[in-house]
C-alpha cells in the first residue's frame, strides 16, 4: 500500500526537477553564463516530458500534478528563457528589452491557461497555439547561436523573434502533438534510421541542429494555415 502511494510521486519529482533546472538557468544567465543557462531549459523540457509519460506509465496522472506541471512550465519555459533573453540582450535595449521580456511569460501564462480549460476538448493530436516549451527552446537556441557566433550587435532581430514567438504561442494555429504517434512495422526500421542519422547531426551541430529543427516545427503552424486558406480560395473559385 505504501509503495502505491509513493509511486504517485515520482511524476511529480521529474516535475520539481524542472522547476529547479529552470531556477539553475536564470541564476546562471544573471552570471553572464550564457551557455550553460539555454542547454539547462533544454533539460528542463527532457524532465517536463519524463513526468507526463511515467505519469500515464505507472497510471499515477492527478489533477494535482496536472496543476504542478503548468506552473512549472511557467517557470521553466516562461520565466527562465525572458530572463536569459534579457540578461543576454535585452538589457541594452531599455523599455523595449524589458517589453518583450515581459510579453513573453505573459503570452506564455495565456496559453498555458487556455490549454489547461480546453484539454477536453481538442483534438490530443493537435496544439492550438505554439506549446510554450517548444517557444523555450526556440528562445535558448536562438540565443546560442547568437552568442556562439557573436551576433550581439544584431540582438533587435532576437527581440523581434522573440516577439514573434511570443504571438505564435497565443494564435490558432495547428500544431502536431506526437503525443499519440503509432507507426506500422514497415516504419519501425525507417524511423530508427532517422533518429539515429538525427541524432548523429545534432551531435556533431548540436545548437544549429537543434535551432533548425524548432524552427521547422515553429513554420509548420503559418505555412499549414496558408495551404489551408490556398485550398478554399481554389474550391471557391471553382
Amino acid at each position: 500500500m505504501k509503495n502505491a502511494k509513493l509511486i504517485y510521486i515520482l511524476p511529480n519529482l521529474f516535475t520539481a526537477s524542472s522547476i529547479f533546472v529552470g531556477v539553475i538557468s536564470m541564476v546562471e544567465a544573471s552570471k553572464g553564463n550564457i551557455i550553460l543557462a539555454s542547454w539547462l531549459i533544454l533539460l528542463a523540457l527532457v524532465f517536463d516530458g519524463l513526468d507526463g509519460r511515467i505519469a500515464r506509465m505507472t497510471n499515477t496522472t492527478s489533477q494535482f500534478g496536472v496543476e504542478f506541471d503548468s506552473l512549472a512550465d511557467i517557470i521553466s519555459f516562461g520565466i527562465a528563457p525572458a530572463m536569459l533573453l534579457y540578461f543576454f540582450i535585452g538589457n541594452e535595449f531599455g523599455r523595449f528589452g524589458i517589453l518583450v521580456s515581459a510579453l513573453y511569460v505573459i503570452f506564455g501564462a495565456i496559453r498555458l491557461a487556455r490549454f489547461n480549460i480546453s484539454t477536453a476538448k481538442t483534438d490530443p493530436n493537435v496544439f492550438i497555439g505554439l506549446p510554450i516549451p517548444t517557444a523555450a527552446i526556440f528562445v535558448s537556441m536562438w540565443i546560442l547561436l547568437f552568442y556562439k557566433y557573436t551576433l550581439e550587435d544584431y540582438g533587435i532581430i532576437l527581440l523581434f523573434l522573440t516577439l514573434g514567438i511570443a504571438v505564435l504561442m497565443v494564435s490558432n494555429f495547428r500544431y502536431p502533438s506526437f503525443k499519440k504517434v503509432s507507426l506500422d512495422k514497415p516504419m519501425v526500421f525507417k524511423t530508427m534510421i532517422m533518429l539515429m542519422l538525427t541524432a548523429s547531426l545534432l551531435y556533431l551541430f548540436s545548437a544549429e541542429g537543434f535551432a533548425i529543427i524548432i524552427l521547422g516545427y515553429t513554420l509548420y503552424g503559418p505555412l499549414r494555415a496558408l495551404r489551408t486558406l490556398n485550398v478554399r480560395n481554389i474550391k471557391i473559385k471553382r
